[in-house]
Formats: structure tokens, C-alpha cells, sequence
């Protein structure tokens, strides 16, 4: 038996809950280490095997008793306090839609825009942005001619 598997023994040797196996005994009587672990360990056992637990407060479950019943009549007594919440949410969200949608002005991007010079690339985009419909006709009449073009020669 190794070091390794002989501590992973101890605490259940130090606890009573497995006999001492006749090669842990060998191994504890061979190794300095691991016999002085052991020795610390089972003084660690009988000290915790000394030790009480403290007593309760006599009157804890007076006490107790006491406070639930406190908490029991703070709930019954708020069905009020249950109601007035949700309604007070729910109204809140219905002035904020209200307010949304009597405000005017919409998005920020409606506002005036100031008109670039043209021939700078921000006139050119704001051109393009603003002919968009005209554009793509164009577009669809050379596609148009494109088509005229070709029957025309077959």
C-alpha cells in the first residue's frame, strides 16, 4: 500500500467507519509521514468526539413563534398592497404609450436636414437618397432598351 491510498483511508480508520486493514498497519508502522498524520488525525476525532453542541435560548421558540405570527399578519393585512402594485405598473406603461404617441417630432433623423453642397459625397448620397424612385426607373428602362435592343437585332 502506497502513501496515496493510505490518507485517502484515514478518515474513515479515524472515524471508526472501516476496520485497519493489516496493510495499512504495515504502511503506517513504515512511513514517518503518514504515521504522524494519522496520529494528528485521531487527535482531531477524539477532540470533535469531546465536544457538545450549545444548549438553544430556552425562550427561542417562544421567540419564533412570535415572528411567524408577526409575518403571518403582515401578509393578510396587504391584499392591498397586492393590488395597488400591478395597477400602478400597468398604468404607468399606459402613460408612457400614451405619451409616445401624442408627442410629435418621431425619430431625431426627420428633423431638417441641412442640404449639402453637390459634388461633395455627402450632397451626392443626400441626391441619390432623395431621387431613390426616380433612379430605379431609370434603371428599369435601360433594362428596357437593353431587351428592345436585342429582339430588334434577331
Amino acid at each position: 500500500m502506497n502513501c496515496r491510498e493510505t490518507s485517502e483511508l484515514m478518515p474513515d480508520l479515524a472515524a471508526g467507519i472501516s476496520a485497519m486493514t493489516k496493510e495499512a498497519r504495515e504502511h503506517l508502522q513504515s512511513c514517518a509521514q503518514c504515521s504522524e498524520e494519522w496520529k494528528a488525525l485521531r487527535k482531531t476525532m477524539a477532540l470533535l468526539d469531546e465536544w457538545q453542541a450549545p444548549e438553544p435560548s430556552p425562550y427561542f421558540d417562544v421567540r419564533l413563534r412570535a415572528r411567524l405570527r408577526e409575518e403571518a399578519a403582515k401578509e393578510s393585512a396587504g391584499w392591498l398592497q397586492w393590488f395597488r402594485k400591478p395597477t400602478l405598473a400597468i398604468s404607468l406603461a399606459v402613460l408612457m404609450v400614451v405619451g409616445i404617441t401624442l408627442v410629435p417630432g418621431g425619430s431625431p433623423s426627420s428633423g431638417p436636414v441641412a442640404a449639402a453642397e453637390p459634388g461633395t459625397a455627402v450632397g451626392d448620397l443626400q441626391a441619390l437618397d432623395k431621387n431613390h424612385d426616380l433612379y430605379s426607373e431609370l434603371d428599369l428602362l435601360d433594362d428596357l432598351q437593353v431587351q428592345h435592343d436585342v429582339t430588334a437585332n434577331q
